[in-house]
């Protein structure tokens, strides 16, 4: 196991074997609340595993015991005037946008309080584990601003814009039982477990081809929202990235010789 900080609050894991890296949010005195130092480096670790064409699947998870982030830092942003607050902007964007970003499947392992952009930072990934001390929920209107990490735009396209605007409007925090209930997220593990079991579900992701992981993501994500006929189009000219690769061949060959498959990752 390999780890890089990324400034103080901030750690990428690697494994020695596998593909599978763990993007680890370590503010714990603040239960991972969102400042610029922070954000800065959400966003430099999302750019390293961008680039790492050895990582296959990237899980999102929190060393505080009772939260998995509780959003942005409003103690510094009470202290920010208009003109820093504005400066403040891009930075903030830059790490939700990275986690959004990133070309491979993305997990996040939530427990405990995932709020405002906590919770955006969760719902930028493809799946969320939760167990059952989670309690999520986009608040933000509660404080005179809205969700700005993405909320607006990622709730809808998890719970549809109706239950969105509801949940958005009320500033409503759920619980593990309801969230997965209305679809806020994908597995509920019993409690403590959220680590263990989005590791284990992204070793199950990152056995499979590293260039049809990222070309299916690819094509998820510029096809949504897309007309039936234009999400085609982005369908095939992903499948077009994939079919003519080393992956592709080598799939093929696995399957028909009846052995695991060892990817070239081209």
């Amino acid at each position: 196991m390999s780890e890089e900080r990324f400034g103080e609050f901030v750690v990428v894991r690697r494994p020695g074997e596998g593909h599978v890296a763990e993007l680890v949010l370590d503010r714990p005195k603040a239960m991972n609340a969102v400042s610029s130092e922070m954000a800065r480096s959400i966003a430099g670790a999302c750019a390293a595993l961008a680039g790492d064409q050895g990582v296959r699947v990237v899980v999102l998870t929190s060393t505080h015991e009772r939260a998995f982030c509780v959003g942005a830092d409003l103690k510094e942003r009470n202290s920010l005037t208009d003109a820093e607050l504005l400066r403040q902007r891009p930075v903030a964007r830059a790490a939700y946008g990275g986690v959004l970003a990133l070309p491979v499947p993305t997990i996040a392992a939530v427990h405990g309080f995932a709020l405002g952009g906590g919770f955006e930072l969760a719902l930028s990934c493809n799946v969320i584990v939760a167990d059952g001390t989670a309690v999520v929920g986009l608040p933000e209107v509660s404080v005179g601003v809205i969700p700005g990490g993405g909320g607006t735009q990622l709730l809808p396209r998890r719970v549809g814009a109706a239950r969105a605007a509801e949940l958005i409007f009320t500033a409503r925090r759920l619980e593990a039982a309801e969230a997965r209930e209305t679809g806020l997220i994908n597995v509920l593990v019993d409690t403590g477990r959220d680590r263990e079991e989005a590791l284990a579900l992204a070793a199950r992701m990152a056995a499979n081809s590293p260039v049809g992981l990222r070309a299916a993501k690819r094509a998820l994500r510029l096809g949504h929202g897309l007309d039936l006929a234009t999400g085609l189009e982005v369908e095939d000219a992903a499948w077009r990235t994939v079919a003519f690769s080393g992956d592709r061949a080598e799939g093929v060959a696995a399957f028909n010789e009846k052995r695991a498959p060892r990817w070239p990752g081209e």
